[in-house]
This record gives structure tokens, sequence and C-alpha cells, in this order.
């Protein structure tokens, strides 16, 4: 993960976990200096881990759309897979030729009791293969607020996907993160124990 301003840059190594779509785990580990940090999603709930303070800090609603990590990615990122499909209704709500291929637009509108941040969503779908290529994230005033793209599709792990995520906020021009997918592998048994806050201790 890259996080770029006009001013500084920085790149953070990290290995996940996933057990979709209820549980996820994510662990720096370079540079040296924020290595052993961990965030830790059970459901809605998370907690991140400061090794530098030995300290546990659970993530409380209000703070979800705080920066993960100080990135364009928010901690409701990390939170918000397992209620996209739960929490919102999806449409299709145009088709459009992009790059001489077809792209399927379907927003995502959230439910009237939804405890979610954006006020909608549309995801933008290559219509050939389903390869998602942007989302656009929307708050409930209307506004946007954030892009994401995804880009390089590549065979890893024996599956066909993006290996690059780009995220562009809106309100900061020159702002950007962009996360590279070096590896991956699927459908492996994942031991409850990496899904614990005692996991989330350990350097």
């Amino acid at each position: 993960m890259t996080i770029a301003t006009p001013r500084w840059q920085r790149t953070l190594g990290l290995r996940l976990w996933m057990d979709r779509p209820r549980r996820s785990f994510v662990r720096i580990v370079s540079p040296a200096k924020e290595a052993g940090i961990g965030s830790l999603r059970i459901g809605t709930e998370m907690w991140n881990y400061l090794p530098n303070v030995e300290r546990i800090v659970k993530i409380p609603p209000s703070m979800m759309l705080q920066p993960w990590m100080g990135s364009d990615f928010t901690n409701d990122d990390l939170v918000k897979e397992s209620s996209i499909l739960e929490d919102y209704t999806h449409k299709v709500i145009g088709t459009v030729q992009l790059d001489g291929e077809t792209v399927v637009q379907i927003e995502a509108v959230p439910k009237p009791d939804a405890a979610v941040v954006w006020g909608r969503i549309v995801y933008w779908v290559r219509r050939a293969d389903t390869m998602p290529l942007k989302q656009e994230f929307f708050s409930e005033r209307g506004e946007r607020v954030r892009v994401l793209t995804f880009s390089d599709v590549r065979k890893v792990g024996g599956r066909t996907l993006p290996t690059r995520w780009d995220m562009r906020p809106d309100a900061k021009p020159g702002n950007s993160t962009t996360v590279v997918l070096k590896d991956a592998l699927f459908d492996r048994p994942v031991d409850d124990e990496i899904f614990s806050q005692r996991n989330l201790q350990r350097r």
C-alpha cells in the first residue's frame, strides 16, 4: 500500500487473512517502525493493535470514516464487506461504453434502517467478464466523495482479478492510496486463532 500526498509518500507492506464475509485480519510487516500494527474485524466490530504502547483499541462507530493508517481507505472499508449485500439495495442504472467495452453501472442505496456511512455507491462493471472497473462513493447529500479504480488485471492464485486498486478523494487533489496485490491464496482453511485479539498482540 502506497500512500501519496503532494508533500510526502510512504509505502506499507501488508499481509491480510480473510474469512469472507465475516472476518478479516491485517498485519503491517514493513517498514520496521510500523511492523506489528494490526487490525482485526469480526462482523461490524473492529480493533487495532499498537505495539509501541502494547494496546488493543476498539474502533467506535464514530471513527469508522477515519483514515486507516493515514491512507485514503477508511476503517469502514475494512468492515463494510459483510454489509454491502445485507444493508443496500442494488439496481442497474445505466450501460455505457468505456474504451470500446460495454460497462454496466450498478447503484447501491442503503436500506432505511441500515447503519452505513455512504448515501450511495455506484459500481462500474465490465459486462463481458463482470470485472470491476470503478466504484464511486457519495455522501448522504449526494456529493461524490471519492473514487476507487481497478486495473492491472492478471491471474493471481488461480483467479483473474484486478491487482492494482487506486483510491482518490475528490476533496484532496493530489492525494491517493494505491494497493498492489503481489500474491494470494484462495480456498485454504484459516485457523480461527488468526481472528482473535490474542493474535493481534503477537509480533
